[in-house]
């Protein structure tokens, strides 16, 4: 049974401190809020939410709904379940364990669809880098954007598609790049598919989108873990899933 109060004696001086304890803390701290705060938000005492952060608590449902809303977050957040762009806030960690992926991992890391970035070369000859929303059909990764955007300017040339995962509260994760051709989809019945694979409307209004393939001819992939730290979700679980537009 699990109590909104701080259980005493229960936190030993040395116990382990949760997953879930480091990701509260870690976002109480970005948004500049003291214990007391976030306590009085959540309706709980600043002791037990120390409790929390501090120690290996299993706090209810009830509690991590209250507290995911008293850090403007949610559930899935706190407890690691879904972690898809770097906020680019963590530190990384001082002896990581870079692991080289092999070309099936990463095609099950990329998994059906997702967020990721596109680097290409603009019109004016500019590089850029750009988020889209992916959908991952056949051997191809395709995402929707409008004709005249900065993602559309791929088509025609070879780019990179990145994808990454991290923990900041572990200074752990794992990133994959695809390299290959892209290309318009020009034929309606081609286009009719992807729309279909489509998981919502794309991220930019305004109508007049295309559909841009990339063709994988390299996928290469590397995991950062942290010795003493969780091991990651196997792929394909734990990831947060996007739309299929940019």
């Amino acid at each position: 049974m699990t109590t909104d109060k701080a259980p005493g004696s229960a936190a030993e001086p040395g116990a382990p401190r949760s997953d879930l304890g480091r990701r509260a803390a870690l976002r109480r701290q970005q948004l500049g809020l003291t214990r007391e705060e976030v306590a009085a938000r959540a309706a709980a005492s600043p002791g037990y939410l120390q409790y929390v952060e501090e120690r290996s608590a299993q706090p209810g449902i009830a509690f991590l709904l209250r507290l995911a809303s008293a850090l403007n977050t949610t559930v899935a957040e706190l407890t690691g379940e879904t972690t898809d762009l770097p906020a680019g806030l963590g530190q990384a960690a001082a002896h990581p364990e870079v692991r080289v992926l092999g070309p099936a991992e990463c095609r099950e890391l990329l998994s059906t669809h997702g967020v990721g970035r596109v680097a290409v070369t603009t019109g004016d000859g500019t590089p850029a880098v750009f988020p889209v929303n992916y959908t991952v059909v056949d051997d191809m990764i395709a995402y929707r954007t409008q004709a005249d955007s900065g993602p559309a300017s791929a088509a025609g040339h070879e780019i990179a598609l990145e994808v990454d995962h991290i923990d900041e509260a572990f200074s752990q994760g794992w990133s994959v790049l695809a390299v290959g051709p892209a290309e318009r989809v020009t034929g309606v019945h081609a286009a009719r598919k992807l729309d279909e694979q489509a998981y919502t409307a794309p991220w930019v209004g305004g109508g007049g989108y295309q559909w841009i393939v990339i063709r994988p001819t390299r996928i290469t992939g590397r995991r950062i873990h942290v010795p003493g730290a969780p091991v990651p979700p196997a792929a394909g679980t734990g990831r947060g899933r996007g739309t299929s537009g940019a």
